[in-house]
């Protein structure tokens, strides 16, 4: 079965906590990208990470392998999801799966969060063990996630790296719609 998982960032706990806004999940294009992936036959997940505001790695790894990860599997992360990501491919080793994309991803370079969610090594090779690796980054964004975005340039080989200009962060407020057809385009080429 094809499956899809989209993972969402790293909220401030006063937007986690907020109750007009909705939950990180739900929120900018990820309910818009699952649906497009469901209308392609994908059983597409948006997991809502535990304590997403205060992330902790072993939390996040155990909600994350609740779902069956393999060869026709799609992962999508965006900031903090997208770092998650990428240290998850690079201690899962053993493991084949689809298209990747990350969109501006994070690996607190100023380590300022103070769990050990980023205390790893990136593994150069993880690329290869994909259908495709991308990185989505904004000319525009802050330096925490260009200073990322840079890191995992000069160490994974055979990646994509596609270049927007003025889309922030890849929020709603930055993106002025909650549509992402570029992210398409990178996933089925269409």
């Amino acid at each position: 079965m094809k499956t899809a998982i989209i993972v969402h960032g790293m909220p401030s706990r006063e937007d986690h906590f907020n109750p007009d806004l909705p939950a990180a999940s739900n929120y900018h294009w990820l309910p818009w990208l699952q649906k497009q992936l469901i209308v392609r036959g994908y059983a597409a997940h948006t997991p809502e990470m535990p304590n997403a505001w205060a992330p902790d790695y072993s939390i996040w790894q155990k909600e994350f392998e609740r779902f069956d990860i393999n060869s026709q599997t799609i992962l999508v992360g965006h900031s903090c999801g997208g770092g998650f990501i990428v240290r998850w491919l690079s201690e899962n080793k053993n493991l084949q799966v689809g298209k990747v994309v990350i969109i501006a991803p994070w690996l607190d370079p100023k380590r300022t969060n103070t769990t050990n969610f980023f205390d790893f090594q990136i593994d150069p090779n993880l690329a290869s063990r994909t259908d495709g690796l991308t990185i989505f980054n904004s000319d525009d964004d802050e330096k925490d996630i260009q200073d990322s975005v840079d890191h995992i340039r000069k160490t994974v080989i055979n990646l994509k790296y596609q270049q927007f200009h003025k889309y922030g962060h890849f929020c709603i407020t930055d993106m002025s719609t909650s549509e992402f057809p570029e992210l398409i385009e990178t996933l089925f080429g269409q």
